[in-house]
């Protein structure tokens, strides 16, 4: 393994060709997405890999703090949208109480998929008892984005960037609409309107990113931090979490993250409707040379 997926103390470690990879140094899980030949992009095979890992890593006492990390050269590319293992029509044994998506027409296949895999499974693992670290290496894109920003502090990169470009297809943002509690509201504008790349240096300047490292450095300042939070007492940790989570909410982040959703899915069903593509097409200003690079692991 690399230094991405190497503490040195492993309790245990699934097969390689998992999705997921799970291990445990002391009193830390690492979490490992492990989609490396596709920048990690996200098919509902990964995201059920992860609830599975979260829940191992909730439910195990010995583990007081949990990273979530992705193997190869970037976090994650986002949500699967091109590469031969995407996986949207196929049903999962599911996470919360709703209805299976894949007998249903039209729109409410995807809204009822994204209420599980995207909404759902990121507000649970928002409020994971435990502290989240990401560590983020290369591309944060979309969906990683989401990955990020449920954990509670982010390390990344020098080289590292986060991305949001689903308003080329019309979309305003990702399910989990966080960003204007990510960002200043007129900044977040300008990152979904413009769809550019922000570096980790202007990130960690708005308070997105916590603290800058390195590639060479990510795994031992991880480390270092994680195993510094993992002293603290597990109920204090939890509180932590809860007081400052309630405050966001307070705010009307979990309100707020509602109506989005619902503007998400009205984008998706105008795409729908006006391209036969609930993406928007791929019209060759985005979305096509992002399918092209999961495909190819570019």
């Amino acid at each position: 393994m690399d230094q991405l997926v190497a503490p040195k103390t492993i309790d245990i470690v699934y097969e390689t060709d998992q999705p997921v990879l799970w291990e445990r140094d002391g009193a830390v899980a690492y979490v490992t997405m492990h989609r490396p030949a596709f920048n990690n992009a996200q098919n509902s095979q990964m995201t059920y890999a992860l609830d599975a890992a979260f829940r191992r890593a909730t439910e195990d006492d010995a583990v007081k703090v949990i990273v979530l990390r992705g193997a190869g050269k970037h976090f994650s590319a986002g949500h699967d949208i091109g590469t031969p293992g995407r996986d949207l029509h196929k049903s999962f044994d599911r996470a919360h109480l709703l209805p299976d998506h894949v007998n249903k027409p039209a729109a409410e296949l995807l809204y009822t998929r994204e209420h599980e895999v995207y909404l759902g499974m990121c507000r649970r693992w928002r409020d994971i008892p435990k502290p989240m670290i990401a560590a983020v290496q290369g591309a944060c894109i979309a969906g990683g984005l989401m990955l990020a920003w449920v954990c509670d502090l982010i390390v990344a990169t020098d080289d590292a960037f986060f991305q949001d470009p689903v308003a080329r297809m019309g979309i305003p943002g990702v399910e989990y609409f966080a960003h204007g509690f990510e960002l200043p509201p007129r900044v977040a504008k300008e990152f979904l309107y413009l769809g550019e790349r922000m570096s980790a240096e202007r990130a960690y300047q708005f308070g997105m990113v916590n603290r800058l490292s390195t590639r060479e450095g990510l795994a031992a300042d991880i480390k270092r931090i994680a195993d510094e939070i993992a002293t603290r007492p597990r109920l204090g940790n939890w509180l932590v979490k809860q007081a400052l989570n309630h405050v966001e909410d307070l705010r009307g982040k979990r309100a707020a993250m509602d109506a989005v959703f619902h503007m998400h899915h009205f984008a998706h069903a105008q795409n729908d409707l006006t391209t036969g593509d609930s993406l928007g097409g791929l019209d060759g200003k985005g979305m096509a040379a992002a399918n092209k690079k999961q495909a190819t692991g570019e």
